[in-house]
């Protein structure tokens, strides 16, 4: 028999517009029909009332790292690859993200600093979608050009099909996100907790390293990405000049420009543009590079990410609101926009008739967001009910 529901009293968040009131009806998981106003319950739907809650389209996170941390959350502290996914992709779900790309890196030195860990963590997400899961888990491999060791499994990787988005990224000090050695230093002891040798260490491997870049290494890589669909990105570009060099390989996504000039000129060449929600909600960069408000508010963007802090996303969405850049066109920032970046736009991302229906109920607490309800492809994988606050409808039963 069809599952049907419907989803009544909520501020529906449209690409475009809000309903208030509105109501969504659901069946066999996709968005069957989208209106304003009250609608009474069919005689063969379940009801889920909103309270008045703002109903938004799952988020989409094209970049967060957390699952390196979930790894590895002190250096040299490792738990099951299984576990680690398992429990962050719960705290997706509580942060409202629906869609995730978890980003893990290949970085010879960086990141959960191994290879091998690298692409166990890859394949293990990659693998998630076969059996029970709460939310959409793609894999967003992030390969640094130096780390040559590292080439052929990402390639094997890309064959295997556990990957949906590619990034190139340099972290090499002396440019890009570091422009200067000591930038890089000062990273490196606070997030892997290396002393002065082992920082010296790092950063003469990774100048030398970047001596033996070979071009026709990252054109294969790319072209091997694009012959699956799958869409390619530069990280922390710090000129026009390595903008344009990104978009000669295919490049089509730039990830966290350093500076105001370089995101507006990949934004003028066609490129998305992705800015940290972290970024947004602090006031700035932590390294001082590229304000995301500033990036937003000029142009030079048109995407967020939680980048590393995972409930960041949809504190940024509404704080953004909050000082006037309205709602629906945030929410768009991490919702529709990413989805579009990634080839998904056509399946999620938006409250649509014929999407899948990945949707959030969120209220307000004291200015707060706060998720109460996830619904992944319809079906409600979870729902809070918060002391001091109205008790949550019965369970939803599908007739």
């Amino acid at each position: 028999m069809s599952k049907r529901l419907l989803i009544t009293n909520v501020r529906a968040v449209l690409p475009d517009r809000i309903l208030d009131p509105g109501w969504v009806s659901v069946e066999e998981g996709r968005i069957a029909a989208v209106g304003s106003g009250t609608m009474r319950k069919g005689t063969r739907s379940s009801t889920l009332d909103g309270d008045g809650a703002y109903l938004l389209p799952g988020l989409v996170d094209i970049h967060c790292d957390a699952v390196e941390k979930e790894v590895e959350p002190r250096p040299g502290v490792l738990f099951p690859v299984e576990l680690a996914c398992r429990e962050i992709e719960r705290k997706f779900a509580a942060s409202g993200i629906v869609t995730i790309f978890h980003s893990i890196s290949f970085s010879a030195g960086e990141g959960v600093r191994s290879n091998e860990l690298a692409a166990e963590i890859a394949r293990q997400i990659s693998g998630m979608g076969e059996g029970p899961h709460l939310i959409n888990n793609l894999v967003h491999l992030r390969y640094e050009i130096s780390n040559d060791d590292g080439l052929e499994l990402v390639k094997t990787l890309l064959n295997e099909g556990c990957a949906d988005l590619l990034s190139l990224m340099d972290h090499t000090p002396g440019q890009g996100q570091y422009r200067t050695v000591e930038q890089y230093y000062q990273y490196a002891r606070k997030t892997y907790h290396l002393d002065e040798l082992e920082c010296a260490s790092l950063v003469a491997q990774k100048v030398e390293a970047r001596k033996n870049i070979k071009v026709e290494d990252l054109r294969m890589l790319a072209d091997l990405a694009a012959q699956r669909g799958i869409c390619i990105a530069s990280h922390d570009d710090d000129t026009p000049e390595r903008v344009e060099e990104m978009r000669a390989l295919g490049v089509t996504l730039a990830e966290f420009p350093v500076n105001l000039i370089t995101a507006q000129h990949a934004r003028a060449l066609g490129m998305h543009v992705c800015v940290g929600a972290p970024n947004l909600l602090r006031g700035g960069s932590h390294e001082n590079n590229l304000s995301a408000r500033e990036a937003l508010q000029r142009g030079g963007a048109g995407i967020l990410c939680s980048d590393y802090h995972p409930p960041s996303l949809l504190h940024a969405v509404f704080s953004l609101a909050a000082d006037g850049f309205g709602l629906p066109p945030a929410v768009r920032l991490a919702t529709l926009h990413p989805a579009a970046a990634t080839g998904l736009a056509a399946c999620l991302g938006s409250i649509e008739t014929g999407k899948r229906a990945d949707l959030i109920m969120v209220k307000l607490i004291r200015g707060c967001p706060v998720v109460f309800t996830v619904l992944s492809g319809g079906r409600a994988v979870a729902r809070y009910g918060y002391n001091g606050a109205p008790a949550l409808a019965e369970d939803i039963t599908w007739l």
